[in-house]
Formats: structure tokens, sequence, C-alpha cells
């Protein structure tokens, strides 16, 4: 009764603070706070976000109603100086008292303390002022609006406004737009001065924008006039600006309709005082340059080096580091052919891409020899060939009570002077763990070391070429990588290494395709006796249930009443799970050993991965700015293949497994598909959806997928009321530490929504789960078997908050378990939307 109490305490007192502000305290008399914009067209409320950008006045933001921005704001107090000062006019004797200890510089500086002065100052810049009425600006509104819908070729509508008092000083406006009968396109005439720019009009004449039949629309016509100036000056017409484009606009002749003629006049060209009117001529590549070592600090340094290939002329102010051909591959302006915009972007964009090159400069002159020729000079000012760094970090884990880490890399740029760059890096981490055995007393008794290599190459390094298949316009590279990593005391003492061989372009803007025709990884566990120190959940739910049913007192350490690891742990496992089981647990209990035996196995097995991959890419979003757009992404991956046949041909088998370097290798074969969608709600206001649909069934040489290529649920970017690993399989709500599965199904949906400045909101829904299919895994509650499993998907539901920082997102989610397939039958449902049972995810940047 008394926790009820304060509770409605607590709403009440909230509700009298919300609902008890006046929004009209800082309203002076008069005067109207503006609550409403309501613009009717046509009869109909409009609520499109361009439209309503035409307005001057726009009332007080607010959050789902509530104008928080604005009550904050009306929390600060004004002239904040003389009411410090007022307060001790009215009482001299306070003030004696202050300056008896505190001198009068620091009584007065008091004034502008963060008590007096600063919070005032803070509620006001973060709060938002009241929008007061100005009728001036509401006429200048009225005028946008027309000009708005003129320009949309309603050239007869007509607007006014309307202002009603709905209170004590607040009013609200109804703008109201009457459209009119808009006009449409009748006919288009050309009248192109040039013969070579009517010429490439005609040719291109199917792609205009504007066409008989549309509503006159202002923005097509600059449209057009961007496409008009896009497709002369990549088609040689180098002279050619934007301004050349007019359109001459007849609306008299007929009610309603437009006649446009396209008028694009010769060339204007100044010749001393005077100005003429001449033909606009195509230009032709007549020489390329390439200055390898540019210093804009010293432009006019002596060229000492030089050298012809394939009609580029390659400079350099001391010796030649390029090979010609690493450079001019990427070079797409070239002799002979028309001078073209598109061209001198993609080198650009190539040059860049190199990295070893800052961004290019590429100037064009006219060829004195040649009156229609160019000559192109590309500018390459080299970066540094050596890059180093170092860091150094002091850590504490669950792992580790004390540790120092720290990471080395070394960059060389141009290694081989074929624009190659090569990257190498170190790390190592030293700590130390009182939980482990220590018998020579060292202080760090744990450590991890490794290296990581990786050489890029700017084109498909192959031993044939793929020119034709692969263009240098997509702009390929390759990248070998190396890595190998040891651990010592650290889970079970892993050693990895990794390599690969990845080669990744792009067949147009938006689209990207990555082919890693060898990935190789080969994971070996030196402690696999370790397992049980390491995943303390799954021993102890072991443990509990040795209590029930072990029966022999070998496998119990006698100082902690315990299993003893690793001896005690196996020896338990192989009664219930061995050829001849002498213990037999229940049903259910059953369930839970072999699902810890099956992951034991699975973890601490040594793993050898040879796979290959094909990842296709594709999005419409144009810039970072762009909420409203697609994006795909699919991939399917085999692995062990090739291998199985070596293996087969050289008959290496163990335990009647395929084996390669004395390790029985995985095969497998696995797919993803991931889409995501952003709409763009206005006034910043997003909805975004995520679906993701994985699979990868193990065939062949394995039963299981390995640990590193499985899927999982739960954590920040994923279903956010679940931790990472703790959702799933299926409705088992797994005791395992790692809960993870080889098929996987994610759909998350999301509305953002800002609050005041940088302060943004958000509300998610996610749903999803992981299951077995086709492995060793027996439990039927963790196995997919058809639409029916699907009613195990898992709902979380929540709340987040996001401050942009413009360079990236610190982003808070507070996530609630909606429905839990894993619980019983009649608690699946809403009976963990507490605060107490939520998880909170702090991450960088959005989502998805």
């Amino acid at each position: 009764m008394k926790n009820s109490i304060t509770k409605i305490s607590l709403f009440i007192l909230i509700g009298v603070i919300i609902f008890g502000c006046n929004t009209t305290k800082r309203v002076p008399n008069g005067k109207s706070l503006l609550t409403k914009n309501d613009i009717i067209v046509d009869g109909k409320k409009n609520k499109v976000e361009d439209v309503f950008n035409q307005l001057y006045q726009k009332q007080n933001t607010s959050l789902l109603g509530y104008r928080l921005r604005l009550n904050i704001y009306n929390l600060a107090k004004q002239k904040t100086d003389s009411i410090y000062k007022a307060k001790f006019t009215k009482n001299p004797s306070k003030y004696n008292r202050k300056v008896k200890w505190l001198s009068k510089k620091q009584v007065n500086r008091l004034g502008q303390s963060f008590w007096y002065s600063g919070i005032h100052d803070f509620l006001r810049k973060t709060g938002e002022a009241p929008v007061i009425l100005d009728t001036s600006s509401t006429k200048k509104s009225l005028r946008r609006l027309k000009s708005y819908y003129y320009s949309r070729g309603y050239f007869d509508v007509t607007a006014n406004y309307k202002i009603d008092s709905i209170g004590k000083k607040k009013v609200k406006l109804k703008y109201e737009i009457v459209k009119g009968k808009p006009y449409i396109i009748d006919s288009i005439e050309s009248f192109i001065s040039s013969k070579p720019l009517d010429s490439i009009y005609q040719l291109r004449k199917k792609n205009s924008l504007i066409r008989t039949g549309q509503r006159l629309k202002y923005s097509d016509f600059d449209s057009e006039t961007a496409r008009i100036t896009e497709s002369f000056r990549n088609n040689g017409a180098f002279r050619f600006q934007q301004n050349y484009v007019r359109y001459d606009i007849d609306t008299l002749t007929k009610k309603h309709l437009a006649n446009v003629d396209l008028i694009i006049e010769n060339e204007t060209v100044r010749v001393e005082d005077s100005l003429y009117n001449v033909p606009f001529q195509l230009y032709k590549i007549s020489k390329v340059n390439i200055y390898t070592d540019h210093n804009p600090a010293n432009q006019n340094a002596a060229i000492n080096d030089s050298t012809t290939y394939k009609d580029f002329t390659l400079y350099s102010v001391d010796k030649l580091k390029y090979r010609p051909k690493s450079l001019t591959d990427g070079i797409f302006v070239t002799k002979g052919n028309y001078f073209s915009d598109f061209k001198t972007t993609l080198t650009s964009k190539y040059l860049s891409n190199l990295k070893v090159f800052n961004y290019p400069l590429i100037q064009y002159i006219q060829d004195e020899k040649d009156k229609n020729g160019l000559i192109a000079n590309i500018y390459l000012t080299p970066r540094k060939k050596y890059t180093f760094g170092f860091s150094a970090d002091f850590t504490h884990s669950n792992i580790q009570d004390f540790g120092i880490s720290g990471n080395t890399f070394l960059g060389i740029r141009n290694i081989f002077n074929g624009a190659e760059t090569f990257e190498i890096g170190f790390r190592g981490n030293i700590g130390a763990s009182k939980d482990l055995a220590n018998p020579n007393n060292n202080f760090f008794n744990i450590s991890e070391i490794g290296v990581d290599a990786k050489l890029n190459f700017p084109r498909i390094f192959f031993p044939f070429k793929t020119d034709k298949i692969i263009p240098k316009s997509m702009i390929p590279y390759t990248t070998i990588s190396a890595g190998y990593s040891k651990q010592t005391n650290i889970g079970l003492d892993k050693q990895n290494f990794t390599s690969s061989l990845v080669y990744n372009w792009t067949p147009k803007k938006g689209t990207s395709l990555r082919l890693d025709l060898l990935n190789v990884q080969f994971v070996k566990n030196i402690n696999p006796s370790n397992y049980f120190n390491v995943y303390r959940s799954s021993f102890n739910a072991l443990n509990d249930l040795a209590d029930i049913y072990n029966t022999n007192t070998n496998y119990i350490d006698t100082n902690t009443g315990k299993l003893k690891i690793d001896s005690g742990t196996n020896g338990f496992l192989n009664d219930v799970l061995g050829t001849t089981p002498i213990v037999t647990p229940s049903a259910n209990d059953l369930k839970i050993i072999r699902s810890i035996g099956e992951q034991k196995t699975r973890l601490t097995e040594d793993n050898l991965i040879f796979a290959a991959s094909l990842t296709f890419s594709k999005t419409s979003q144009k810039d970072l700015g762009d909420n409203n757009f697609y994006a795909f992404k699919g991939k399917i991956e085999s692995a062990g293949n090739w291998i199985s046949l070596l293996a087969e041909a050289s008959q290496l088998t163990q335990n009647g497994s395929q084996t390669a370097f004395g390790v029985e290798f995985s095969q497998y074969i696995k797919t993803e598909f991931e889409f995501i969608k952003h709409w763009d709600l206005t006034r910043k206001k997003i909805l975004a959806t995520k679906a993701f649909v994985g699979i990868a069934i193990p065939y062949g040489n394995s039963n299981s997928v390995p640990f590193s290529r499985s899927y999982f649920a739960g954590g920040t970017n994923d279903i956010r009321a679940w931790q990472s690993y703790n959702l799933g399989p299926g409705k088992t709500g797994s005791v395992q530490d790692f809960n993870e599965a080889n098929m996987k199904l994610l759909f998350s949906t999301e509305f953002r929504f800002g609050i005041f400045q940088q302060l943004n909101g958000a509300f998610f829904v996610d749903a999803g789960n992981i299951w077995n299919v086709n492995d060793i895994v027996t439990n039927p509650d963790a196995i997919f078997s058809g639409l029916k499993s699907l009613e195990n998907i898992a709902v979380g539901s929540g709340f987040g908050f996001r401050y942009d920082f413009n360079f990236f997102v610190i982003r808070i989610d507070l996530g609630f378990k909606t429905y839990n397939p894993a619980n019983p039958e009649n608690e699946k449902w809403l009976k963990e939307m507490r605060f107490d049972k939520s998880v909170l995810n702090i991450g960088i940047n959005y989502p998805f």
C-alpha cells in the first residue's frame, strides 16, 4: 500500500510539472504566442515538409505534443544580474555579512556564478524562446507559399491567411491556398546555334527531363539544364557552361498551355575590349602530362627525370619512383579522345583510391599547336612513404586483474613501385590474474601476442588479364592478408592463423562486389581442459545436475564439493552420454547435459576452414544526409570443397573424416541476405527497417558449423532486449555461456525523431531468433522444423536516446523482453516488461 501511494504521488507530481507549466509566461502583454500553423491547400490540410519550409514563422517545437524546449526556456529567470543586485538592495545587512568573509569583488562575481546566472543561461540556450506572432512575417510567408506553387505551374494560385485566437495570449494561423488549374507543356522547340552542340542534343533528346504533356515545373527546367550541360561537357564542349542554356516560355497563346523554346546561343568570346559570338567547338585531348611528385609549395621546381609510356608523359623532380603502367592504368583522360568531365572525375577517384597520393589536381590548357586540342596536366602529390604508429593501454577485465597492452604498426606506400601499399602491425598484452595457478609466483602470468600483415594492389592480381571482365573503370583492387595470434593462460589458449586473398570492385555507383577467392582460418586450442574454468555458466549447470545424479565420488573435489575440472566433468558427461550410459537423468535434464556436451565438443575442437565467398552490395543512398534510401547485401560462402578433392585424392583421413595438415577441415555452404530501408517522414522523423536472413548448412566432412561462422542473437545492434549470445536457440532458454546456431532471422523497425538540438530519440521493435538446422544438435526445442518454429521468434521493444556529434553518434537503448519464447506458455507475452528485466545497450552510431 505504501509503495502504491508513493507511485501515485510521483505520477501526480510529474503531471503537475508537465501540465502546470505556463507556456505564455514570457509572452509580453499585447502579444500572442503562435501555437500552430495550418496550411489548407484546395480544402485539404497539407503537411508536406517542403511546403512548411516556406513559412518564416513556425510554432515552437514539441515532443509528443508537449512543448519541452519552450517550458525549459520559461524556467530561466530573466535579468539575473538585476535580481542579484536587488537581493542586497532590499537587505543591506546580508550584503555586509557576505563582505566580511568574502571580498566585495568576490561577492559581485558571485552574481555571475552558475547558481545565480549560469544555470539560467543554460536553460535559455537549451530551451526555445516563445514564437511571437509577427504579421509582417506572416505576409512574407504568404508570398513564399504563392511563389512555391507558382514555380510548380500553378500560375493562377491565390492565397490568404486567417488568425484565430485560441486562448489568452495564444493564436493559431491558417493559410488557405487555392492552386487553380496547372499549366501543361504543349510544345518544345530547340534553337541551338552551334551545330556540334545541336548534334549532341538531338542524339540524346530522348533523355530529356521536360516533355509535352507534363505540368510545367521550374525544377524540371533546372534539372534539364544540368543534364544538357553534363551531356555537352562529357562530349568535348570544354568551354560550355550552364548559363548558356535559357528557356522562352509562352503562356499567353493558349490558356493553361505552355509553349517552350530551348535556346542555346553561340559562345561569347572577349578579344581585348570587344565581344564576339562564335560557335562552340568540341575539344580533344592532344597530350597528357603526369607530374608524379608535385609539391604545391614549390611548383616551379626543375624537372630532372621523365619518360613516355603509351601517349602519357611522366615527369619527376627526383628520380621517377613509379612504374608508368601502375599510374596510367588509372588515368581515363587519354590522347585522341574528347574532353569529358566524367573521365576527369573517374581519374581523380581512381588516383585517390591508391592511397599513395593526396587528392590529385587535373588542369586543362589549350594546345597552342592545335586550336581544338587540350593538354591535360595531372599533378600528383605523394604522401609520406613510411608511416609508423604506437599505442599502449592499461586494462582490467574478468580475465585479468591488471594488464598492459600495446600496438604498433608500420605502413609502406608504393612498396614495389606499382602504387602498392603494405601494412604490418604487432600487438601484445601481458597481464596478472590471481585466479590462475602460478607455481613460479610471477606477477605477469597471462600473455597474448599477434601480428597482422596486409598488402594492397590497385588492380586485380591474377595470372591472366581480367580487364574485359572487370575493367579499370570499376576501380578494382586486391588485398592479400595474413595474421597470427597466440594466447597463454587466456581461455583455451588459442593459436589462430588467418590468411585471405580478396578482390573488390565497383561496377557502378552504389554497387560493389567482393570476391574472397581464398579465406583460410586455423584455430588450435592448446588447453581444452580449461573449458569449464572459462565457461562457468555451463559448469554450474552441469554441477547442479551432478549433485542430483552423480554416484561416483571420484568425480568430486573434496575441498569445494563440486565436480573436478577436467576429470570429474568429463567423467560425468561420459556416464550420461557415453556409448554405455550408467546414469539415466530425466528427459529434460538429459537435453541440458547433451547440449552442454555438444557445445564443449564444438568449442574445444581445432578448426581448419578453407572458404571462398562472393558478396554483393547495393545502395540508393546518395550521401550521408540522404535519409530516404534502401541498401541490400547478399553473400554466399562455401568451405572445404576444393580441399576435400585434394584430401580424397591423397586419401588423408582421421576417425573416418578427411583431414588436411592432420586436422579435420570444415565443410559447409552459407548464405546471407540483408535489406535495409529508410523513409524520411520530414521534420527529423525517420522510419528505419531491417531484415536479415542467414543459414549455414554443414555437409560432407562436417556435422556442425565452426563457432566463428555461426550466428548469435542479442546485443547492441541486434535484438536489444537480450544481451549478446543470451537468446535461443529456438525456445530452449539455454544455460550456455554462448548460445549460437547455424540459422538466423532478424527483423527490426525504428522510429527516430528529434528532441532538441543534437539530441534525438527512438522507439524500436526487434524480432528474431537463431535455430539449428541439419547439424549435430538433437534438442527439438532448438531445431528449426518449418513454419511452426516461427512461433519461437522473440520480440523485444524499447526506446532510446542518441546524441549526434556530426561525425559520430552516441546511442543509448533500453530494451524490454516483449515476447520470450523460452518462458512457459502463459508467461511468454509482456511478463518481463519491467525496468529490472530490461537490457541497457550503449553503442556508437545507429544500429542500421
